[in-house]
């Protein structure tokens, strides 16, 4: 799994953002911020892994980048991340509907807390640990299906790509 993902995060370091949203610069730096904040907010190995991968698809491009990381990601980790990581843009784009949709599932407050921490995860200033250490902590004494691809379900239905 290690060899898998670190290439991954590997690929943002250098990627730099739109400094207008991320004064923190680079995509790497800014997901590894964001997996901090989820260690320190959620016991929830399964969040911090999607805090940690939710922008690996902005190496490829940073339009869709949603899309992108979701379909890296597919095969490697659990649906469970995998939906996380296409969704973590909904509560920006689609506020409204999201919450009408997702309305008192496990679903949504997953996803506050991932958009949460992804505005919060940008300060020019953090110190974070390197891609390496932050892969061998989520993966150390983790519930193995949480990062395994036939692992726990997405959390509900999702029509665009079906897993059921």
């Amino acid at each position: 799994m290690f060899d898998e993902l670190l290439p991954l995060l590997l690929a943002l370091d250098g990627i730099r953002q739109n400094p207008a949203y991320h004064p923190e610069g680079c995509a790497l730096y800014h997901s590894l911020q964001v997996f901090d904040l989820a260690r320190a907010a959620s016991p929830d190995r399964a969040l911090w892994a999607a805090a940690l991968l939710h922008d690996v698809g902005k190496a490829i491009s940073s339009q869709d980048h949603d899309a992108l990381g979701a379909d890296l990601l597919d095969g490697l980790v659990s649906p469970r991340i995998v939906w996380l990581v296409r969704h973590h843009l909904d509560l920006l784009h689609d506020p409204g509907p999201t919450k009408r949709r997702l309305r008192g599932t496990a679903a949504l407050a997953d996803l506050q807390r991932l958009r949460r921490w992804d505005v919060l995860g940008r300060s020019p200033h953090a110190t974070v640990m390197s891609p390496e250490d932050a892969l061998s902590i989520l993966l150390e004494s983790a519930d193995r299906s949480l990062l395994d691809p036939g692992g726990e379900p997405a959390p509900i239905h999702d029509p665009r790509k079906e897993i059921f």
